[in-house]
């Protein structure tokens, strides 16, 4: 029989001061009542209460255990109450994991507005470069940029991860104006050294569906975008970035954007997540806002 349901009839029928009443406050018949009392009361080898024709009491290894079981019920419906909450209310700590880039730029600000919506939600967000294991390392949810590999992840489409080649207006003032990619070989490109991988030494573009490219010898390369932006902010050359980073300074007119009529290279954009039967609330939620800001269908313009 199962333990809880015993408790809750022993403490009914103390409460009652009957079998018989017991078995009428619970709907069911006064010998299943019997049994349960049975039932505890072979399983503490010891008897909870005295019975007689007239009355009934509880024993002294009775009266505990009836005070110990209404503790025990309360918590387990208070650990069930809690769990229901749970099941509908996004709460909790969230392990996510994204690009440097893209993270630190983009990710962040929509963290910041996701729990707004969500406060019940602690974000636990590490930014790197390297491709993790999600499962392995603890994570609930990862952004990767570029194109995936066979895996047991869930992966929801983002909008392309675009790059455009961006300078200060002070550079372009002394050294000219690119207005072909092949024009890029007699300037100053800044290169990104990423941390786990051999770093970009061409540059793509395409035109009218051609592609074109050129070989890029930076005499600068830094493995942070925050300091690589710097630079190119202080006329230090042409830096190819992410959309996302150079759309604020191209906003305001700190970078101008170099060879706007080729198209800017991109990559695919997903995020991922453990193919679980269940998504908890905090992750569903959390997926479904990452999607609304940075799905496909909010792809805009915002450089032309």
């Amino acid at each position: 029989m199962d333990r809880l349901e015993s408790m809750a009839v022993f403490i009914k029928v103390a409460d009652c001061g009957s079998l018989a009443a017991a078995a009428r406050a619970l709907d069911i018949s006064a010998q299943m009542v019997g049994k349960h009392l049975v039932f505890l009361e072979n399983r503490l080898g010891a008897r909870l209460l005295n019975r007689t024709t007239r009355r009934q009491s509880l024993t002294e290894i009775g009266t505990v255990f009836y005070q110990r079981c209404k503790i025990v019920l309360a918590e387990a419906e208070l650990a069930e109450a809690v769990t229901r909450q749970l099941s509908v209310e996004p709460r909790g700590t969230l392990r996510i994991t994204a690009p440097v880039s893209f993270g630190a730029y983009a990710l962040t600000p929509m963290i910041n507005r996701y729990q707004r919506a969500y406060p019940q939600v602690r974000v636990d967000l590490t930014l790197t470069d390297r491709i993790t294991d999600v499962v392995d390392e603890g994570y609930e949810a990862v952004i990767r940029i570029g194109t995936l590999k066979d895996s047991s992840l869930i992966a929801r489409e983002l909008a392309p991860y675009r790059l455009l080649a961006c300078a200060s207006p002070g550079y372009l003032a002394r050294k000219g104006t690119p207005e072909q990619v092949s024009d890029l070989s007699h300037h100053d490109c800044l290169g990104y050294r990423y941390w786990s991988r051999p770093s970009v030494r061409e540059w793509r573009f395409s035109k009218q569906g051609k592609e074109q490219s050129i070989a890029i010898d930076s005499q600068l390369q830094i493995n942070d975008i925050s300091a690589l932006l710097t630079a190119a902010l202080n006329d230090g050359g042409i830096i190819l970035g992410a959309e996302v980073v150079m759309r604020p300074y191209l906003a305001c007119g700190q970078l101008l954007r170099v060879l706007p009529e080729y198209e800017s290279p991109s990559r695919p954009l997903h995020i991922l997540f453990p193919a679980h039967h269940y998504l908890t609330p905090k992750l569903r939620s959390f997926v479904d806002y990452v999607v609304m800001e940075f799905g496909p269908q909010t792809v805009t313009d915002h450089t032309r």
